[in-house]
Protein backbone atom coordinates (compact mmCIF):
# COMPACT_ATOMS: atom_id res chain seq x y z
CA UNK A 1 0.00 0.00 0.00
CA UNK A 2 2.77 2.67 0.55
CA UNK A 3 4.43 1.63 -2.61
CA UNK A 4 0.98 2.71 -4.24
CA UNK A 5 0.76 5.90 -2.56
CA UNK A 6 5.19 6.96 -3.10
CA UNK A 7 4.02 5.80 -6.81
CA UNK A 8 0.95 8.10 -6.89
CA UNK A 9 2.49 11.02 -5.09
CA UNK A 10 5.59 10.87 -7.61
CA UNK A 11 3.19 11.05 -10.39
CA UNK A 12 0.99 13.89 -9.08
CA UNK A 13 3.98 16.14 -8.44
CA UNK A 14 5.48 15.30 -12.07
CA UNK A 15 1.87 16.15 -13.84
CA UNK A 16 2.48 19.73 -13.93
CA UNK A 17 5.80 20.19 -15.70
CA UNK A 18 4.20 18.08 -17.80
CA UNK A 19 1.01 19.91 -18.73
CA UNK A 20 2.95 23.24 -19.53
CA UNK A 21 2.07 23.90 -23.34
CA UNK A 22 5.07 24.69 -25.82
CA UNK A 23 4.09 27.18 -28.54
CA UNK A 24 6.12 28.44 -32.06
CA UNK A 25 5.98 31.95 -31.54
CA UNK A 26 6.91 32.48 -35.11
CA UNK A 27 3.35 31.28 -35.93
CA UNK A 28 1.45 33.56 -33.69
CA UNK A 29 1.09 37.10 -33.45
CA UNK A 30 2.53 39.29 -30.61
CA UNK A 31 -0.66 40.00 -28.75
CA UNK A 32 -1.22 36.29 -28.75
CA UNK A 33 1.80 35.03 -27.37
CA UNK A 34 0.96 37.51 -24.53
CA UNK A 35 -2.55 36.34 -24.10
CA UNK A 36 -1.24 32.68 -24.28
CA UNK A 37 1.36 33.08 -21.51
CA UNK A 38 -1.24 35.22 -19.39
CA UNK A 39 -4.00 32.78 -19.59
CA UNK A 40 -1.45 29.93 -18.51
CA UNK A 41 0.72 31.67 -16.09
CA UNK A 42 3.77 30.17 -18.11
CA UNK A 43 4.66 28.34 -21.27
CA UNK A 44 7.52 27.18 -23.05
CA UNK A 45 8.04 29.25 -26.74
CA UNK A 46 10.57 27.14 -29.29
CA UNK A 47 11.75 28.73 -32.65
CA UNK A 48 15.16 28.60 -34.58
CA UNK A 49 17.42 31.53 -34.63
CA UNK A 50 18.88 33.70 -37.62
CA UNK A 51 21.75 31.02 -37.53
CA UNK A 52 19.35 28.10 -37.60
CA UNK A 53 20.02 27.00 -34.11
CA UNK A 54 16.60 26.04 -32.06
CA UNK A 55 16.15 28.33 -29.33
CA UNK A 56 13.71 27.71 -26.42
CA UNK A 57 12.50 29.14 -22.71
CA UNK A 58 10.08 28.87 -20.13
CA UNK A 59 8.09 32.41 -20.32
CA UNK A 60 6.12 33.56 -17.15
CA UNK A 61 3.04 35.78 -16.60
CA UNK A 62 4.97 37.24 -13.51
CA UNK A 63 7.40 36.17 -11.15
CA UNK A 64 4.76 33.65 -8.87
CA UNK A 65 6.11 31.44 -11.39
CA UNK A 66 9.57 31.78 -11.30
CA UNK A 67 11.56 29.85 -8.61
CA UNK A 68 12.49 30.62 -4.96
CA UNK A 69 15.69 31.96 -6.22
CA UNK A 70 14.54 33.88 -9.45
CA UNK A 71 12.19 36.77 -10.30
CA UNK A 72 10.39 37.65 -14.13
CA UNK A 73 12.26 40.02 -15.91
CA UNK A 74 11.37 41.89 -19.12
CA UNK A 75 13.11 39.58 -22.78
CA UNK A 76 11.91 40.34 -26.22
CA UNK A 77 11.11 36.91 -28.63
CA UNK A 78 10.40 36.69 -32.30
CA UNK A 79 6.25 36.85 -33.07
CA UNK A 80 4.71 36.83 -36.84
CA UNK A 81 4.37 40.28 -36.53
CA UNK A 82 7.15 41.69 -34.21
CA UNK A 83 10.46 40.78 -34.74
CA UNK A 84 10.64 42.37 -30.55
CA UNK A 85 7.68 40.99 -28.97
CA UNK A 86 7.74 41.94 -24.65
CA UNK A 87 7.55 38.84 -22.21
CA UNK A 88 8.88 37.91 -19.48
CA UNK A 89 11.02 34.95 -18.07
CA UNK A 90 12.76 33.94 -15.16
CA UNK A 91 16.14 35.44 -14.34
CA UNK A 92 18.47 34.68 -11.30
CA UNK A 93 18.60 36.69 -8.38
CA UNK A 94 22.15 37.08 -8.49
CA UNK A 95 21.92 39.04 -11.31
CA UNK A 96 20.25 42.17 -9.62
CA UNK A 97 23.49 43.53 -8.86
CA UNK A 98 22.64 45.09 -5.21
CA UNK A 99 19.66 46.04 -6.36
CA UNK A 100 17.58 46.70 -2.89
CA UNK A 101 14.08 45.42 -4.03
CA UNK A 102 12.80 42.81 -6.57
CA UNK A 103 11.29 43.88 -9.63
CA UNK A 104 7.51 42.79 -9.73
CA UNK A 105 7.08 42.89 -13.02
CA UNK A 106 3.53 41.41 -14.91
CA UNK A 107 2.39 40.79 -17.76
Amino acid sequence: MKKIALALTLVLAASPALAISRYNPLSMSCASIRAAIHNQGAVIFRYQSPRGLPLYDRYVRNSNYCDATEYAEWTHIPSKDDPRCPVLNCQNMDNLDGMLFLPHHQL
